[in-house]
């Protein structure tokens, strides 16, 4: 590749690290494209070529706001749009083109899309671009947990999975900064034209490198292309071809491609031992969730929420939504290192419990305001940081987790495609909605949001099973010992692990495997001797 050595010169944790890193770059560019618009909207010089998407413009009726108010939402939420179609397409292209190449073509898509954007004097062009970019950001959010853990040494799968949830917010907080310091530019053009352009510099360093980085070798044996999987196993765990380490990983990632073989999208709807179609919509409700929380109602529209507590002056909202996107990403942290000790359903329920009270909170402090007690405004700020708090704990990074652990082997690709599909539809739902329903009934869009996470509390509580310390034919097990919807929790609850915390066999599992054993070569003599 032009000189530059293979893999950039780059073998074993090293290379695993580059690996990563370009993942993570992708899912900060994924964050950083979610927060910069919301900062853009209220801008002279961005307003001055887009009014129809300005309902604050002073002197227009009700019936205009209403309207603008309505092109303000299509128009922010044509990216999520864009992003569903991104991730539909990717279910047809992205075994056919590989995982690097499907991530190359996104973030070239992503260029053009945002030198459509950045480059707009126009509305339908602005639109035209919000769709291009989610099209190819959904091209890359499909692909990269799959390229990233197909790469990734085994142990260290889950907490790469959190560290990306975490990239996310931290390409928020950029965004936020970006815009907070462009807007005491004044009317100038570049103080939005530059932060829609500066995505460019995150999709050129992934397109720039990424086809010089190791393809999945699960994917290269898919094709047929056993030599150049083997050559990938050798180079990520830096070992010889003839060392039995890597003997072994291969074994394993052919049996692997064997049993995803076996799948299909009809196995999706199937009921058999395995329960696949009861886990399927254990994944995709997941997704949901994180989205119908309401938690882009905030991402995208945070300076403009800010406004609402009367702190025009000094660009005030912007650094208040700045502040919020550095605790977000501080927020997000915390599940890295805590995860594995709590468990996945404390944290999905201390989420939801904290963001439905966070959301009743936001209802009534908005609710003061409208009655024009300005005392309230505070309260509104703190719990947009505090609702974010609880999202970042519970959600942001364990509906990319979740799913991958729920769901069987043989459907796992079709099952996560389908999942990150729905996470994009209810996405562009709630950021098409927002601005309408805030100009519609106001207060109560909160009250609508609190609702729908306090009923999201006991449908994790009753349905979604604990999958800490379990290895995925662990969760296969289980499931086949579950008769109804109704008893996986209390099995994955009650059900001994096979493993300990740090990912070996436990003592008494290996004695119960062996008194087993005992007991069936004791009947096996038993018989012989009868004969």
């Amino acid at each position: 590749m032009l000189g530059i050595p293979k893999y950039f010169g780059l073998r074993g944790s090293a290379l695993n690290f580059a690996i990563s890193w370009i993942a993570g770059l992708d899912f900060l560019l994924f964050g950083y494209d979610q927060g910069v618009t919301g900062g853009l909207l209220d801008l002279p010089s961005f307003t001055k070529y887009f009014p129809d998407i300005n309902p604050e413009e002073p002197g227009i009726g009700d019936a205009l706001k209403s309207q603008r108010s309505s092109n303000q939402g299509i128009a922010v939420a044509a990216y999520n749009l864009g992003c569903f179609l991104g991730a539909v397409f990717t279910i047809f292209v992205g075994n056919p083109l590989g995982r690097r190449m499907t991530i190359f073509i996104g973030s070239v898509i992503m260029t053009v899309g945002a030198l459509l954007q950045c480059t707009s004097y126009d509305l339908p062009q602005f639109i035209v671009g919000r769709i291009v970019t989610g099209w190819g950001n959904g091209m890359n959010t499909s692909t990269v947990p799959t390229w990233q853990s197909e790469t990734a040494q085994a142990h260290a799968r889950g907490k790469l999975v959190m560290i990306e949830g975490m990239l996310i917010t931290a390409g928020i907080t950029i965004s936020y900064w970006l815009n907070y310091g462009m807007a005491w530019i004044g009317e100038d053009e570049v103080s939005w034209r530059f932060p829609l352009a500066f995505q460019i510099v995150f999709a050129l360093i992934i397109f720039g490198t990424i086809l010089n980085l190791p393809e999945s070798p699960r994917w290269l044996v898919m094709q047929g292309r056993e030599e150049e999987a083997l050559e990938v196993l050798v180079a990520l765990n830096d070992k010889d071809h003839d060392d039995p380490f890597i003997a072994n990983e291969f074994e394993s990632v052919r049996l692997t491609v064997q049993e995803m073989s076996k799948g299909s999208y009809a196995s999706l709807f199937q009921m058999s031992e395995y329960r696949e179609f009861h886990r399927v919509v254990l994944a995709y409700v997941c997704q949901m969730f994180q989205q119908i929380s309401g938690i882009n109602l905030i991402t995208y529209y945070a300076p403009i929420l800010f406004e609402k507590i009367n702190l025009e002056d000094n660009n005030y909202p912007k650094l208040l939504a700045a502040c919020n996107g550095t605790e977000y990403f501080l927020a997000s942290l915390v599940p890295i290192f805590i995860i594995e000790l709590v468990g996945r359903r404390k944290l999905m329920l201390v989420g939801a419990a904290g963001m439905s009270l966070s959301m009743v909170a936001l209802a009534v402090s908005l609710h003061v305001l409208d009655t024009g007690n300005k005392k309230a405004g505070p309260a509104q700020a703190v719990f947009l940081f505090v609702f974010n708090t609880f999202f970042a704990l519970g959600w942001l990074g364990m509906t990319w987790l979740y799913p991958a652990e729920i769901v069987p082997l043989r459907i796992r690709a079709p099952t996560n495609a389908l999942a990150t599909s729905g996470n994009w539809i209810f996405n562009f739902m709630v950021v098409m909605i927002t601005p309408v329903a805030f100009d519609s009934i106001g207060y109560k869009t909160y009250i609508i949001f609190a609702v729908i996470n306090a009923f999201i509390f006991p449908v994790v509580y009753f349905f979604y099973p604990e999958t800490r310390y379990r290895s995925l034919e662990e969760m296969d097990d289980l499931f086949k010992k579950s008769s109804s919807v109704f008893d996986i929790v209390s099995i994955s609850l009650t059900e001994p692990h096979r493993y300990d915390r740090h990912g070996q066999l436990r003592q008494d599992y290996i004695e119960d495997i062996e008194r087993r054993m005992s007991v069936r070569e004791d009947a096996k003599i038993e018989h012989s001797d009868s004969s």
